[in-house]
């Protein structure tokens, strides 16, 4: 199925717990039908230190999200 949404397109949340915000489409997964939304859907991720990062820790990392959970603004 070919998605209306794409790359760099302005989109809006429409539902969930970040309904209301907007952001920019980083990267488009059209056989899972999601979409990734920069600064949107954020999760925290616990890290174990590694040699490329030492200190390892919590980090946050976008999730993607269903493409019927957005709009194109």
């Amino acid at each position: 199925m070919k998605l209306k949404i794409k790359k760099d397109d302005e989109v809006k949340i429409i539902t969930g717990s970040d309904k209301g915000k907007t952001g920019r489409v980083l990267q488009v997964y059209p056989e899972k039908m999601k979409v990734l939304v920069e600064g949107v859907n954020l999760r925290k991720k616990h890290m174990r230190p590694t040699q490329t990062s030492p200190d390892g820790g919590i980090v946050e990392t976008a999730i993607p999200i269903h493409y019927s959970n957005v709009q194109k603004i």
